[in-house]
Formats: structure tokens, C-alpha cells, sequence
């Protein structure tokens, strides 16, 4: 009896044995439901961080259009702005030329007026000897040829006011192509190499100018 019965206890507690292997399935099931439950906050999370990467990358794309926006409308303004100047100055240039050519305009106008100023004394003189030959007679011809030589002073006179001056070329003198024109040459032993031998008409500078040269005959 004794034995039946150490084999019941013995079948009894591996029973007991065998029966503690099921306790831990419940254990199994907890630790896969948490990590299955991580997983979906895991997934979750990784969904979120898409969204936000998504709703980030819009962002952007409204900054730069943004950004590309206001850029159009600095260069459009800065254009205006560019164009305004031109035409400002184009309007500046053109009154300052038509300025300037009536300056120009009045300049010369002025000179001429200097100098016909000066020299309607001299035209007046002639006007008097032209009259005063129409009645001279034999004894007034000393007196025409005085009033001559004084309306060719008078003539000098007025050219030494408007600056001209005789350019020197008197006989003898050496020959300055930059003052005299040759129109002739003559072999003379009188006369050095080079040198003025006739003056046909005189020469006249202004201020280092010269105005007409002097026409002359060059010796040797």
C-alpha cells in the first residue's frame, strides 16, 4: 500500500511539477503585448516625425517662394527707381546742351558785336574821305593823303585792341615757315641764307595765333 501510494505522491508532484511550465505563459503574453505596444508607439512616433518632416518641407517651400517673391519686387523696384534716374538725367543732358549751344550762339554773336564796335570808327573816317575826294582839287591832295595815313593808324589802333598784331617779316630777317609763305626766291650776296628779301603782304597773329602769314621772297 505504501507504494501505490508513493507513486500517487510521486505522479502528484510532477503533476505539480509539469503543471508550473503553463504558469509562465501568461508572463510571455504580457512581455510581447508591451513590446507590440512599444512598436505602435515606436510606429506612431516615426509617423508623427514623416508628418512633421512633411509639413516642414512645405514650410520651406512657402519661405522660398516667399523669399523669391519679395526678391521680384526689390529688383522691380530698384528698376524704377534706375529707369526714374535715366530719364532725369537724359532730360538734364538735353537742357544742358541746348544750353550750351545757346551759349556758344551767344558768344559769337557777342564777338562779332566787340568787333564791329571797334572798328565802325574807322568805317566812318572812310565814309568822310570818300565824301572829301568827290570835291578836292589840286591843292587838297597833301590833305587826302594825311587822312589816309591817319585812317591806316586808326586801323591799327583797332586791331591792337582786339589782341592782332603785325607778325615781324621786315627785310633781312630769317624765314620762319610757321609765320611766312614763300612765293619767291632770289639769289642775293647782300643778303644772308634764308632771309626775307620782299615783303608782298603783311602778316597778322592773335594771341599767338597765327591769322594770316606773310607772304614774302626768300634770298640764297
Amino acid at each position: 500500500m505504501k507504494k501505490k501510494h508513493d507513486k500517487k505522491d510521486a505522479s502528484e508532484e510532477e503533476t505539480m511539477v509539469m503543471g508550473e511550465e503553463p504558469l509562465q505563459f501568461p508572463e510571455d503574453e504580457e512581455e510581447s503585448s508591451e513590446e507590440a505596444g512599444e512598436a505602435s508607439e515606436e510606429a506612431t512616433e516615426a509617423s508623427d516625425e514623416s508628418g512633421e518632416t512633411e509639413v516642414s518641407e512645405e514650410n520651406v517651400k512657402e519661405d522660398g517662394a516667399e523669399d523669391a517673391s519679395s526678391e521680384e519686387d526689390a529688383s522691380a523696384k530698384e528698376l524704377a527707381e534706375m529707369k526714374d534716374r535715366y530719364m532725369r538725367l537724359l532730360a538734364e543732358y538735353d537742357n544742358f546742351r541746348r544750353r550750351t549751344q545757346k551759349e556758344k550762339e551767344n558768344i559769337y554773336a557777342d564777338a562779332i558785336a566787340e568787333v564791329v564796335k571797334e572798328w565802325l570808327p574807322l568805317v566812318d573816317d572812310i565814309e568822310r574821305a570818300v565824301a572829301s575826294s568827290e570835291s578836292m582839287d589840286e591843292n587838297s591832295v597833301e590833305k587826302v593823303a594825311e587822312g589816309i595815313k591817319l585812317i591806316g593808324k586808326q586801323a591799327v589802333n583797332v586791331l591792337g585792341k582786339l589782341g592782332v598784331e603785325e607778325i615781324s617779316s621786315g627785310e633781312g630777317e630769317t624765314f620762319d615757315p610757321n609765320l611766312h609763305e614763300a612765293v619767291m626766291h632770289v639769289e642775293d650776296d647782300s643778303l644772308p641764307e634764308q632771309a626775307i628779301a620782299q615783303v608782298f603782304q603783311k602778316g597778322y597773329s592773335c594771341r599767338g595765333r597765327v591769322i594770316r602769314h606773310s607772304v614774302v621772297k626768300v634770298a640764297n
